[in-house]
Order: structure tokens, then C-alpha cells, then sequence
């Protein structure tokens, strides 16, 4: 999994049949330090993350073992939303404060 921050969404009424009623994120990934790389992703998601929410994603096949997702053609999905995230007993992230 990785930390990523939800930077957008991704509409499209055109697509697979078997994407229909998902939701599209796109979102950014993030260091170990919170900071953003270069790097964005569309991600499915399920659990209702919103803009400017850190999620955990899932990538590759273990995206596609999300209840709901399974034999969908998905390469990443959100699978948690973030409350926050500690590393070396300093808080990096509170969703609680972020706002």
C-alpha cells in the first residue's frame, strides 16, 4: 500500500461495462515525509474519500481483491481514508487538523 492525497476526480460516462458505478480519484503520491512527488494515479474508490484527503491506496492485483472490485479492470483503489500518520513519535498527518 501507499499514502497518497486525493488531489481530484476523474469522470468519464463512457467506459468498460464492468467499471459502471465506480468512482474515480485522482490522486497524488506522497513521501515519507508527506510532502508530494511528481507522481498521480487514478484510483477507484469505495470508501467515499473526498479532495484533500490522505487515503491508503492498493495497486496492481491486490487493488483488484477489494470487495466490489474483483474482476473489474482496476490497476489501483483507495482502500482506507487516513485519520493520521506518526513516524519517529512525531505526528506527520491529522486529518483533524488539516482543514
Amino acid at each position: 500500500m501507499q499514502i497518497a492525497k486525493v488531489r481530484g476526480t476523474v469522470v468519464s460516462t463512457q467506459k468498460e461495462p464492468n467499471l459502471g458505478g465506480v468512482k474515480f480519484l485522482l490522486v497524488q503520491l506522497l513521501d515519507e515525509e508527506g510532502s508530494p512527488l511528481p507522481v498521480y494515479e487514478v484510483a477507484a474508490d469505495k470508501v467515499g474519500a473526498g479532495v484533500g484527503e490522505w487515503v491508503l491506496i492498493s495497486r496492481g492485483s491486490g487493488s483488484r481483491n477489494v470487495e466490489g472490485h474483483r474482476d473489474r479492470p482496476i490497476d489501483a483503489a483507495v482502500v482506507a481514508i487516513i485519520d493520521t500518520v506518526t513516524v519517529d513519535n512525531q505526528r506527520l498527518y491529522d486529518k483533524g487538523t488539516q482543514w
